[in-house]
């Protein structure tokens, strides 16, 4: 099935081979991790669950493994680890920032997630501030904005008519005061590409601002905030193949330094002193520690700085490339098998990475994904993928419908209002993705040949 035969002997650098698609996939960490089968025997464990958490580049546990004895405190010590710890986490800012392709001026903030970077973003809008967001989002990017106007926007069904629906939206709000745009790079349920650049320029030409969730687009393609236009940008370390749960909030400095600190603490402040009244006076940081406060965690954010260089090391070109040639194996794998339906808004011929999430005519989501990792040792995501509005317009039931991030209470047969979501990325082998497509068919084929049941939401093998 492989367009790609030689992939298993290609060199171990992407930029080596003559054929892009056929570089061999970045070594990271579990690659030969064996799983126990409930039909008896072990396999070698198929991780297709990227767009949740990627494993970690190799490259990246060996730099923070060579780091760890030389871990000290960062910003707070006179001592050599400590100033060596220092040096190292604000290199790791200025790394992040060259990969980003940040302007000058800039700010680089060190989070601890996605979800954490919107969020901190969300305390420092103005107070007025009108926010436009498609209910197409990720919950990390749908729901941060409590305290705002919010105005939520219909899933468009091709990129023209995502700018189209918000000019729109932008036309008809207040032109006086601030407005914020959020939109995604890369959808975490279809793997689509948004028109981001497109946007940025329509959310500027209302006066509007625009920021990037780039979680599922970073891993996958080069992301500059020079060339896109947004003001900012958010991501996570766990996506992009790097552990340690840490985050990066990138862009426009002027917000992040007029509002008051997304944490108070030790970092974010500059000077405190008592007032004569019994007070408290303080003075914050206008760089990025302003909204640091807190022992900082180095370790993740070395990780991340080592997972930039090790993406961009091997060239975005080879690793897109790989990685159309995988997308097109398990999509056109996908397409053998009539009762498999692929989610889409743009349809199949938009770019996208390496997510894609389908539906099986006659099968529980829930039990299909367990029969995949029980009975053949790959590991899917089943569920409505923290993106409860947009998997409900792709399967067509009403939004009112009930549903949950894993999976329903639905027994295996039963229908339920979820999907079945395989991603892959640098890391995965062509045999993975083989293996899965291969999976799918013997499933819908010859059924599962073990008995299941739900157990706390789930469904999981009767072993009993």
């Amino acid at each position: 099935m492989s367009a790609c035969p030689n992939a298993a002997t290609a060199t171990a650098s992407a930029t080596e081979s003559a054929d892009p698609c056929c570089a061999a996939p970045l070594p990271v960490l579990g690659r030969d991790v064996t799983v126990p089968l409930v039909t008896g025997g072990e396999v070698t464990y198929a991780a297709l669950d990227y767009a949740a958490s990627a494993p970690a580049l190799q490259r990246v546990w060996d730099d923070v493994a060579a780091y760890a004895p030389y871990y000290g405190s960062v910003h707070r010590g006179a001592g050599y680890l400590s100033q060596l710890s220092t040096d190292l986490f604000e290199n790791s800012r200025a790394t992040v920032a060259e990969f980003l392709d940040c302007r000058p001026g800039d700010q680089v903030v060190f989070t601890r997630s996605t979800t954490d970077s919107l969020n901190l973003l969300a305390a420092v809008i103005p107070a007025d501030c009108q926010v436009f967001v498609f209910e197409t989002e990720h919950h990390a990017s749908l729901l941060p904005w409590r305290d705002a106007q919010v105005t939520y926007l219909n899933a468009p069904r091709t990129p023209q008519q995502a700018v189209e629906t918000l000019e729109r939206a932008l036309a008809d709000r207040d032109p006086h005061g601030p407005a914020l745009v959020c939109v995604t790079g890369a959808s975490n349920v279809t793997g689509e590409l948004w028109p981001v650049r497109e946007l940025a320029a329509a959310a500027h030409a209302h006066g509007a601002r625009i920021v990037l969730d780039a979680a599922q687009l970073a891993p996958h393609h080069p992301v500059s905030v020079r060339e896109s236009g947004v003001d900012w940008v958010a991501f996570s370390g766990h996506k992009l193949y790097a552990p340690f749960g840490s985050g990066v909030l990138a862009g426009r400095a002027d917000w992040l330094q007029e509002s008051e600190p997304y944490l108070a603490g030790g970092g974010a402040s500059r000077k405190v002193a008592r007032r004569a009244d019994g007070g408290v006076d303080v003075e914050w940081h206008t760089t990025a520690a302003r909204h640091e406060a807190g022992s900082p965690n180095v370790i993740g954010v070395y990780s991340i700085a080592s997972a930039c260089k090790a993406l961009t090391e091997a060239g975005f070109d080879s690793l897109v490339a790989r990685e159309r040639h995988l997308i097109a194996t398990v999509r056109a794998g996908l397409a053998e098998v009539p009762e498999v339906r692929v989610l889409s808004l743009f349809g199949d011929d938009a770019p996208r990475v390496g997510v894609i999430s389908f539906v099986v005519e006659g099968w529980n989501s829930s039990h299909f994904a367990a029969a995949l990792s029980a009975e053949y040792g790959i590991g899917v995501r089943d569920g409505l993928f923290c993106a409860h509005p947009l998997v409900r317009t792709l399967l067509g039931s009403d939004r009112q419908d009930p549903g949950e991030c894993g999976a329903p209470e639905a027994a295996p047969g039963e229908r339920s209002l979820n999907a079945i979501r395989v991603s892959f990325g640098a890391g995965t082998p062509d045999e993975h993705v083989e293996r899965f497509v291969g999976a799918v068919k013997a499933l819908v084929r010859d059924g599962a040949r073990w008995k299941y049941r739900t157990e706390d939401g789930r469904c999981v093998p009767d072993r009993g």
